[in-house]
């Protein structure tokens, strides 16, 4: 009888999580799909904890509680700053689960009766493990880079590939050996001698990948987390795992792909870890002399405009200027002025991060447009603010082949009237390319704290 209500319990849970991702794809619909995910959590714990199948129930519960304080004292701590490394920190988790789940059936199996099913049950744990391993190391090379403990630069290694090529091989003959012997003790080495190997090459695989490109790897880890759960949910036979892996996985994997079509990146490229930067590609250095504007210069612009699209990028995050952004917004509609946002697929640190902002700052989702919306209506804009974006506006990516931003699309912002590009310094983006739209005859520099210039220009006009 409780089998029967866990599985109902598993299927209703299961349905909440796709009507939380259909939720999720929209941002007026986001806040319900949140809803609908907590929810299905919910459910989903509930009737795993009483299915008879968990051991004790105290230590169970003891657990959650003592890690969902941890999640609630950082979850009211962080930053939207520092969003992006939080994700990838809990990707870590995830990765790091299946690890320790797929140790935990391989010695609780022990020396079971040789059997196809048995055999089959070894090739799952194996490739749980391996999928967590790559997962968890991964995913520690992300948190370092956008926390800034590690280099954006990319790891360039003259044999990169072979050695991608030499990890995938040794693990493929690990997987053989493991399955296929009779001896536990062998057993244990293969899985061992592989977990090793698979945390060396999730590490290479994020460490070769360049900062312009770590949204994107972002969305790919986060698929990997799924198909690590999905892993661990074939190692304990659990439905509701497999199914929620699987939602994550292939979601994430959709996502990456959307993003590496806006990139214009190769999907294959970005699983190899062989995108972003390349030791051939140095690019060329863009040198000029750029005009600095003041507050009350651009106020005067903006009250003469008749068209002016926002462009974001993380400067605005860091500088907490979305809702001065909205303030600013709001003041300009009510002169009649046409006042829209431009967003870049990959603008800030993970997928999706200017529209979280915005949504925030309870920007109207009508005026917020994505890249391929608004580029063709810069020639028709009066003035562009961009407002801490830096590589998403560079023009270098369709000028120069040899860039290691070459091929990625951009929003065109040199193509308007004026362009008002907010910045800190005059350093480049997280790519580390030079942007020469800084110098152009028809972009003005307004220098200093995003939030606190935005609030001069709104106090100005």
């Amino acid at each position: 009888m409780m089998g029967s209500f866990v599985n109902i319990a598993y299927i209703i849970a299961a349905v909440l999580f796709i009507l939380s991702l259909a939720g999720l794809s929209k941002h007026e619909s986001a806040k319900r799909g949140n809803l609908f995910g907590m929810i299905g959590m919910v459910v989903a714990l509930i009737a795993t904890i009483f299915s008879g199948e968990s051991g004790s129930i105290i230590l169970i519960v003891l657990a959650m509680v003592f890690g969902g304080s941890i999640g609630l004292h950082f979850a009211q701590k962080v930053e939207m700053t520092q969003m992006p490394e939080l994700i990838a920190i809990l990707h870590s988790f995830v990765g790091l689960a299946a690890v320790f789940v797929g140790y935990n059936s391989f010695w609780e199996i022990g020396d079971s009766i040789n059997t196809t099913m048995y055999r089959i049950h070894l090739g799952e744990i194996f490739l749980g493990v391996f999928i967590g391993a790559v997962t968890f190391s991964g995913s520690l090379v992300a948190f370092g880079k956008l926390r800034g403990h590690l280099s954006a630069k990319p790891l360039v290694l003259s044999c990169k590939h072979r050695l991608n090529a030499l990890a995938l091989g040794l693990s493929f003959l690990l997987m053989i050996i493991f399955c296929s012997s009779e001896s536990s003790g062998m057993q244990f080495f293969a899985l061992f001698v592989m977990t090793f190997i698979a945390f060396a090459f999730g590490w290479h695989l994020v460490s070769s990948i360049g900062g312009a490109d770590m949204p994107v790897v972002v969305s790919m880890l986060n698929s990997y987390s799924g198909w690590a759960a999905a892993a661990s949910g074939f190692i304990l036979s659990n439905t509701l795992l497999i199914i929620v892996g699987a939602l994550v996985g292939s979601s994430g994997a959709i996502l990456s792909y959307i993003m590496c079509k806006a990139m214009n990146r190769s999907f294959m490229s970005v699983i190899s870890g062989g995108f972003g930067f390349d030791e051939s590609r140095e690019g060329e250095e863009s040198g000029g002399v750029c005009r600095e504007s003041s507050a009350s210069e651009v106020a005067e612009l903006l009250k003469n405009a008749q068209s002016v699209v926002i462009v974001p990028g993380y400067g605005m995050a860091v500088a907490n200027a979305q809702h001065s952004l909205y303030a600013l917004t709001t003041k300009l509609q009510e002169m009649g002025i046409l006042v829209r946002f431009g967003i870049h697929p990959v603008a800030g640190r993970l997928p999706g991060h200017m529209n979280v902002l915005l949504a925030e700052a309870k920007v109207s989702y009508d005026i917020v447009l994505e890249m391929e919306e608004i580029n063709d209506d810069f020639s028709k804009t009066d003035v562009v603010l961009v407002i801490g974006a830096n590589d998403t506006v560079n023009p270098v990516a369709l000028s120069d082949p040899n860039s290691p931003i070459a091929g990625m699309p951009v929003l065109e912002v040199w193509n308007a009237k004026n362009v008002i590009v907010f910045k800190r310094s005059l350093g480049s983006g997280y790519a580390g390319v030079q942007n020469p739209l800084f110098f152009n005859e028809n972009t003005s520099m307004l220098l200093g704290d995003a939030k606190k210039s935005v609030e001069s220009i709104l106090s100005s006009i």
